[in-house]
């Protein structure tokens, strides 16, 4: 897919990988629009040059107006990267609201966004859906279930959704990051991958028309789990 003078809404997009997305497209000649929850990073994002909005996408409501908000707008490509970890622990208290908005936010809103908005990328000549999964919706670790539930409904939505639009314009492409440098990942103490790498790699797989973006290590969890879906688990499941 040729980016330069593509119009794209990246969701999470004032943050961590989200905004790498923003500026790596940016650098490619796209339009960027970046959807957030906090205002300090939202204005540090239109002053980068970003057109910036607020939405909270944990619910309905919140989708539903960001998607008004770009109602009319010759929209290219969606890259839904929102997301949150929904702490889930049985030793610990569990937070059932905070669990609630995880699985609104990481999987409930990219389809109802891609719903409300799959007419205005249908409309244009070529268009692009990005959903940003994880390496973990591969395989599962203990420590989040909550996140790898949510990534792994995510990926099947995806593949569904590819097969529902082959040989349309619009392109779909799943992105499986590693741990990625974050501000999400700040407690997480495994080796992390620069954000502005990952995003690079997710950007080129864009352009490239690529059904996939393994990014950094998950392309070898894939390869394992390709040759043996047990042995990928057990690793992961101790990760």
């Amino acid at each position: 897919m040729k980016l330069d003078g593509k119009l794209a809404l990246v969701t999470g997009g004032s943050d961590g990988i989200g905004l790498e997305i923003a500026r790596h497209l940016k650098a490619k000649g796209a339009s960027v629009i970046v959807a957030g929850r906090n205002e300090g990073r939202l204005a540090a994002a239109r002053a980068e040059g970003f057109e910036a909005i607020a939405a909270d996408l944990s619910g309905a409501a919140g989708c539903d107006a960001l998607a008004e908000a770009v109602h009319g707008r010759p929209l290219d490509i969606l890259v839904n990267n929102a997301g949150m970890s929904g702490h889930f622990n049985v030793d610990e208290p569990i937070n059932l609201q905070a669990v609630e908005e995880a699985i609104y936010l990481n999987f409930n809103a990219p389809i109802r966004l891609v719903s409300r908005l799959l007419a205005a990328l249908r409309a244009r000549p070529e268009a692009i859906i990005v959903n940003v999964t994880s390496g973990l919706a591969i395989a599962p670790n203990a420590k989040s279930p909550v996140y790898c539930g949510t990534k792994a409904g995510l990926r099947s939505f995806t593949m569904a959704l590819r097969a529902q639009l082959k040989g349309s314009n619009v392109h779909v492409l799943e992105a499986l990051p590693p741990v990625v440098e974050t501000r999400m990942t700040a407690e997480n103490t495994h080796k992390k991958m620069p954000a502005p790498e990952c995003s690079r790699q997710i950007v080129a797989a864009m352009g490239a028309g690529r059904d996939y973006a393994h990014v950094g290590m998950t392309g070898v969890l894939n390869a394992v789990y390709n040759l043996s879906p047990p042995i990928a688990r057990r690793i992961m499941l101790r990760y």
